[in-house]
């Protein structure tokens, strides 16, 4: 600073300066919320020394689409994995903070959320991701040369003009690898149906929550600030980082239009 400058900052007003930024974070991090008909979720990783090793922690992340149809990152927490117990405590947060009005949850199939929404959120409907179906199923797909038919397959069922042509075709999909493939046909016969909640919406919506792109294109932004770091020397540091980013990002989207539309 002082070469650039011509001046130099002592480590009083760096501490100082960060602690004037830490509270203005956490007063976005904890800002009342409203009425949200969509929630999207998600976690990153980065590392972050605790106990004197650098260790992966697990930072979750809330996108809702408000009731009015603007999109509104909602909050993120950093936590030292995706475990049932800190998604339920990052769920509750929300609830506590006025977050109400939920129809409908869409994310990833990881074992910690899913119990979490089960029961924080016990009555709403969840999407799975459809992304993320096609990726896993092909950990299922026995031989190389099947992979494109198995894709082609899947995505003509997430495809379908109504859920009942949808379910026609995961039928016959799933009838037509139960010799070739009999695990990829189970898996698909138990799995496929979670990525098809999106039809009980509006057409208008599907397009917008049928994956969480949206969210993971964040996680991609987020990333690549944070790739710079490459490890944090402590909890506070990640989060002020990657709490800046989100509540910049937000800012942004604060004045587009709307992502979805409501009649």
């Amino acid at each position: 600073m002082e070469s650039m400058c011509g001046f130099d900052i002592s480590s009083q007003e760096v501490s100082r300066a960060t602690a004037a930024l830490d509270e203005q974070l956490q007063l976005w991090r904890n800002r009342p919320l409203g009425e949200f008909k969509y929630l999207l979720l998600d976690a990153i990783y980065c590392k972050v020394r605790e106990g004197g090793s650098f260790q992966d922690s697990a930072c979750l992340i809330a996108i809702g689409i408000s009731s009015t149809g603007v999109r509104e990152i909602l909050g993120t927490a950093l936590e030292l994995g995706e475990q049932e117990v800190c998604w339920r405590a990052f769920l509750k947060d929300l609830q506590e903070r006025g977050f109400h009005g939920l129809t409908l949850v869409v994310s990833d199939d990881h074992a910690g959320l899913k119990a979490a929404r089960k029961t924080v959120f016990p009555s709403v409907p969840w999407q799975r991701c459809q992304f993320h179906l096609q990726q896993n199923a092909q950990a299922y797909v026995p031989r190389d040369d099947m992979k494109l038919h198995v894709s082609a397959d899947i995505r003509a069922v997430f495809n379908a003009p109504s859920p009942e042509e949808a379910e026609r075709l995961l039928g016959i999909a799933v009838k037509k690898y139960e010799k070739t493939a009999p695990r990829l046909s189970a898996w698909m016969e138990n799995n496929i149906p979670e990525g098809l909640t999106i039809f009980n919406l509006p057409s208008s919506h599907r397009k917008r929550l049928r994956t969480s792109n949206m969210l993971e294109r964040l996680n991609e932004e987020v990333r690549r600030r944070i790739k710079i770091i490459g490890s944090f020397p402590n909890r506070d540091a990640a989060l002020r980082l990657i709490s800046f980013i989100l509540m910049e990002r937000n800012d942004e989207w604060g004045g587009a239009k709307k992502y979805v539309t409501f009649k």
